[in-house]
């Protein structure tokens, strides 16, 4: 499916919309609106394309209200093993049996829009500039009400890399104060920022 600027006014995302009104409740759908908006804004600013940004932002959360039954099926009709981080973090899911929806079932094939999915909430080590706007919209859409959220909106419009450092010391602390296992790949993104920003020093 190509994606292009006049893409994101066409018809099919309004049909995109309504599935989403479906399989959605009503905070989440407003939510799914809320990061495309945001993530079509980032892409501006930080370089990416804004056709894709929009569609990833839209459909990032589009198994996040399935059953425990809809992901398993999922996992096992697609041939996606879970490792045991994953297998005990069900807010995980959403992103990993979201990124095969959109591929399987929307016949989305742009690689960018389905890793970006895939990541939106683990991130991961050297994310594509797909990727990180959408890890940055997700957290910074303007539904958002958390604790530190007028800070990271703040870095987002300052610096990139600030803004995904700060972004990911959120998640970490977070996780453990809650006690909760932490995923490889958001200590690997953690990391690959920390030690990029010093080899910058250099």
């Amino acid at each position: 499916m190509l994606i292009n600027e006049e893409f994101i006014n066409s018809k099919i995302i309004d049909e995109y919309k309504k599935l989403l009104s479906i399989r959605l409740n009503e905070k989440r759908y407003f939510h799914s609106l809320c990061v495309a908006d945001e993530a079509k804004r980032l892409a501006k600013a930080y370089g990416a394309d804004e056709s894709k940004a929009y569609l990833a932002g839209l459909l990032h959360d589009v198994t996040k209200n399935s059953p425990v039954a809809e992901h398993l099926q999922i996992f096992s009709t697609f041939g996606i093993i879970l490792t045991d981080v994953e297998k005990h973090g069900e807010k995980l899911w959403h992103a990993i049996s979201g990124s095969a929806y959109v591929k399987h079932f929307l016949n989305i094939e742009d690689e960018d829009i389905i890793s970006a999915i895939r990541y939106h909430t683990t991130a991961r080590a050297d994310m594509t500039k797909l990727e990180t706007v959408l890890y940055l919209a997700d957290f910074t859409s303007r539904d958002r009400d958390y604790d530190d959220v007028d800070v990271m909106r703040s870095l987002v419009d300052k610096s990139e890399n600030e803004a995904l450092l700060y972004a990911l010391k959120y998640t970490i602390n977070e996780l453990l104060n809650k006690g909760a296992a932490i995923h490889p790949d958001t200590v690997s993104a953690y990391n690959y920022v920390v030690l990029k920003g010093k080899e910058n020093e250099i």
